[in-house]
């Protein structure tokens, strides 16, 4: 059985209310979250203070924000990040962060950051994605926005500097995505090209998407997590609350538990039910001597008797003794040949 790793992403969900992030981290790790992830940035670190059109965006969830009003609004300030990294490990749960810049990257490696995530809007910034990967701990990178050769870019960065413990994330960079531009048929298909781990960042709604990305092979399913879509906040309108996130959690195990193992064997549930499979059995009775035909020999169920597949060895044989109506025929029945 396989064991997704999965994300609850705090991203701007904590509306830059420390108490707020803490106790997110909190409920993630106790509906039973793998990780929590956050952002380390500044607006300042992630783009310009710039209102030209350019700088401005236009529609979705953040229609009319300058791309440095939103940051500034989202960021996760830094002087959290050492608290919040230790109440994730008195919780018991990973946390980890996506940098997006150098010093970033600089401030993770002083918290011991287990691993980088790289963002599917930097995946074409290779000098971030080499400091990061320089660091050595595992590198998760998702490829939303991504060309092929992008991809394949990002990853040679890694193994310029010696890392090579890459998972890529299938991801639909749309805010909130619908579940028809998933296109998980990529997962496998991404998992043969690069030759490495694939996950999911989902930014749909409801649990369907991570559910086909596990039966799919999706090693880590990444989602926006929120204690409560009331609160607000840039991300609130594609996040799971804490029992939408419970239920996924639930529903990947259960997802998880019902891949088994691709192998052909008979589990004991599947040996007892059986019993109501067919077999061959008397279905008249059959006098000592007498021949086995199709008159007096049927394949029926249950399955306590021969396995059907003897049915033409046995047929023209002769009983070794009496056999009476609803018998189930076992070849110590038979005379020799």
């Amino acid at each position: 059985m396989s064991h997704t790793f999965i994300i609850a992403e705090l991203s701007a969900n904590h509306n830059h209310n420390l108490a707020t992030a803490v106790e997110s981290i909190k409920a993630a790790a106790a509906i039973g979250v793998d990780a929590v992830k956050i952002q380390t940035y500044t607006a300042d670190t992630i783009t310009l203070d710039c209102r030209n059109e350019n700088f401005l965006i236009r529609g979705g969830l953040w229609d009319g924000y300058s791309y440095y009003d939103l940051y500034k609004e989202a960021y996760t300030p830094w002087e959290w990040h050492e608290e919040l990294f230790h109440v994730a490990r008195e919780e018991g749960v990973v946390m980890f962060s996506t940098p997006f810049d150098n010093t970033a990257v600089d401030l993770l490696a002083s918290l011991d950051n287990p691993i980088y995530k790289i963002a599917s809007f930097e995946i074409m910034d290779t000098e971030l994605i080499s400091y990061a990967a320089s660091k050595g701990r595992p590198m998760i990178i998702s490829t939303g926005i991504a060309t092929e050769q992008e991809i394949d870019e990002a990853i040679a960065a890694c193994h310029a500097v010696g890392n090579h413990d890459i998972t890529l994330l299938k991801c639909t960079s749309e805010y909130p995505a619908r579940i028809a531009d998933a296109n998980l048929s990529m997962i496998p298909a991404m998992r043969q090209r690069f030759a490495c781990p694939v996950g999911l960042s989902d930014h749909s709604m409801g649990s369907t998407v991570p559910m086909v990305a596990v039966a799919l092979g999706a090693t880590v399913v990444e989602k926006h997590f929120i204690l409560d879509r009331s609160i607000g906040g840039p991300d609130s309108g594609f996040s799971m609350d804490r029992n939408e996130f419970a239920t996924l959690v639930r529903d990947i195990r259960d997802a998880e538990s019902s891949l088994g193992t691709p192998e052909f064997r008979l589990t004991p549930a599947i040996e007892h039910s059986r019993l109501s499979g067919r077999s061959l059995y008397v279905s008249a009775d059959i006098p000592a001597g007498a021949t086995l035909t199709r008159d007096n020999i049927r394949c029926v169920r249950p399955g306590n008797g021969l396995h059907p597949r003897h049915l033409h060895e046995v047929l023209g044989r002769r009983a070794a003794r009496h056999l009476p109506f609803g018998t189930p025929l076992t070849l110590t029945d038979l005379l020799p040949q």
